[in-house]
């Protein structure tokens, strides 16, 4: 009875606690932020663009793990140029109109950052988030931009 008290009163401790913030930014070459937006532990967020030449949403999905950028899945319309599975990394499914996700890849971000060169509105890559979506085609196409899952927030 006591160690099931112990563990209990452990779990209503850890749920209490606030969840890790996490602050996803887009940041161009001179430091300059395009993109905050608000991604707590546990969170998710994708990075959305149309496919150049069929036009389709693309969306690479990522999560936010004990403050660790994580991608986690990836949903492509079509195996069009560009796009398609990779035996071993997650495994393919169907999204029940004619696409498929590749769900479970699981993949930790080194550094949680990246460089994405934003295409121009007819891609429009954008950052979505239950915070908010932002597209960094409006605000910075063909240039480079960091992607990172910073800790804290800075809220």
């Amino acid at each position: 009875m006591t160690l099931t008290l112990k563990g209990g009163l452990l779990a209503l401790l850890l749920l209490s606690q606030p969840a890790a913030a996490g602050m996803l930014t887009a940041t161009l070459i001179d430091g300059d932020e395009v993109a905050r937006l608000p991604v707590p532990e546990g969170a998710g967020w994708c990075v959305l663009w149309r496919h150049s030449v069929q036009g389709f949403e693309v969306k690479d999905c990522y999560e936010n793990r004990a403050g660790h950028m994580v991608l986690v899945r990836s949903h492509q319309p079509d195996f069009a140029a560009g796009l398609g599975h990779m035996i071993g990394r997650g495994r393919q499914v169907s999204d029940g109109e004619g696409g498929y996700w590749i769900e479970d890849i699981d993949e930790p971000v080194p550094q949680d950052s990246y460089i994405l060169r934003p295409g121009s509105m007819a891609v429009d890559h954008r950052l979505r988030a239950e915070s908010g979506e932002v597209s960094l085609s409006a605000l910075a196409a063909h240039a480079r931009v960091r992607i990172t899952l910073e800790p804290g927030g800075g809220e």
